[in-house]
């Protein structure tokens, strides 16, 4: 019997298709995932297809990771969107001592969960860290076994920690999932069983080696092509992984209910040159943004530096080749809802949920329409101070 490790990420993913999909009315009624699920995801390697090899993970090309979330996100968004965050999460490991690395993921079923930075402040003592506040979208925290914030380091004479360009460092503090409280507020359109709630921290001491910052990557511990992409990057291709798991499912969804059904007064879906058509193109625009994308992140790899980062003009092709990727898949996913006409509005229909997954997707930071013009100024020629 072959080991299911010995495998492609996207064919584990595709072997456990079927046990989320199962699980799929669960997943969303709970907004938790069944052990079952966890552990099968946990077995095939999935939460740490980002993880250093150092630490027993994969350091998978980013293709084979966008590959792996599209099968899963064709089974179920939320999973798909949990497995993304939980893989970037493991983008600290190289940020932060070995030995505390080793401690959280020598776990297999290890999970980080955190929110994005805010306005919270982390307040520096001898020996570490002491943190109290409330952040927000803590996707997967209901899976964790670490929970971790980030934020300014106030310095114990009151000044704000810099980094090497003037301006406030944000470091990356990292705790037992015990140490938090997950609040019970969420309550979203879709992605329902991410449970990206909210948590808080009170008066928590993190010592010194359970920290790190991401802003400094000639500083990580771990080389090769894959950490020389920013963590910011590989968000986006996390995001647009789910987007095309969501949209192509509703792509094959849609042939099934085209040959079949016929709606009143008019020809079968399938024999609608309006709607041969529209499939046609948005079939293509769906194929060509993946292929964009791929392409792009295999030529960025093959040139990626083995130490530091990859450049302004490659961070931005990233930001480029995601944003246009979400964006068609939001199209097509808009396209697919309305041709299928009742057949889309009923909850538990092939197209309801993926509906609402893929819209609640596209008001995340990493979905805005805004990053076109900051990757336009940057192919123009320009150099803005902030891009990731």
């Amino acid at each position: 019997m072959v080991s299911s490790l010995t495998k492609s990420p996207s064919d584990r993913a595709r072997d456990l298709a079927p046990l989320i999909l199962a699980n799929a009315d669960k997943i969303e009624e709970t907004q938790d995932f069944p052990v079952s699920v966890v552990d099968q995801i946990a077995k095939y390697g999935l939460f740490r297809l980002f993880l250093p090899k150092s630490l027993g993970g994969e350091e998978a090309h980013p293709n084979d990771y966008l590959a792996a979330l599209i099968e899963i996100a064709k089974a179920d968004g939320s999973v798909a969107w949990n497995m993304f965050v939980a893989n970037s999460a493991c983008l600290i490991a190289p940020h932060i001592p070995f030995e505390t690395a080793r401690m959280i993921w020598s776990d297999p079923k290890a999970i980080v969960a955190w929110g994005p930075p805010d306005a919270q402040k982390i307040q520096a003592v001898e020996g570490g860290y002491r943190v109290s506040g409330h952040w927000t979208f803590a996707s997967g925290s209901r899976q964790a076994t670490w929970m971790g914030a980030h934020g300014h380091v106030r310095e114990t004479n009151g000044s704000i920690r810099v980094n090497s360009k003037g301006r406030p460092l944000t470091q990356t503090v990292l705790f037992r999932r015990d140490q938090a409280t997950v609040l019970d507020d969420w309550n979203p359109l879709g992605m329902r069983g991410t449970c990206s709630s909210s948590y808080r921290v009170d008066d928590v001491f993190v010592p010194e080696n359970q920290s790190g910052t991401r802003e400094t990557p000639e500083c990580r511990r771990d080389n090769g092509p894959l950490f020389a992409f920013p963590m910011q990057g590989l968000y986006a291709v996390g995001v647009l992984g789910c987007a095309l798991g969501l949209v192509q499912a509703m792509l094959e969804d849609f042939y099934n209910l085209a040959v079949t059904k016929t709606p009143r007064g008019r020809s079968r879906l399938a024999d609608d040159q309006l709607t041969q058509s529209k499939f046609a193109q948005h079939q293509a625009n769906i194929g060509a943004a993946q292929a964009y994308a791929e392409k792009t992140l295999s030529d960025l790899y093959k040139r990626a530096p083995n130490e530091g980062a990859i450049g302004l003009q490659e961070r931005a092709l990233v930001r480029l080749v995601c944003s246009h990727g979400i964006q068609a898949s939001v199209e097509t996913a808009d396209w697919v809802h309305r041709a299928a006409g009742v057949s889309a509005i009923f909850k538990g229909s092939p197209f309801e949920r993926r509906f609402r997954d893929i819209h609640t997707l596209s008001q995340q930071i990493q979905s805005r329409s805004a990053h076109f013009e900051a990757v336009g100024e940057i192919l123009l020629g320009g150099n803005p101070e902030t891009f990731f």
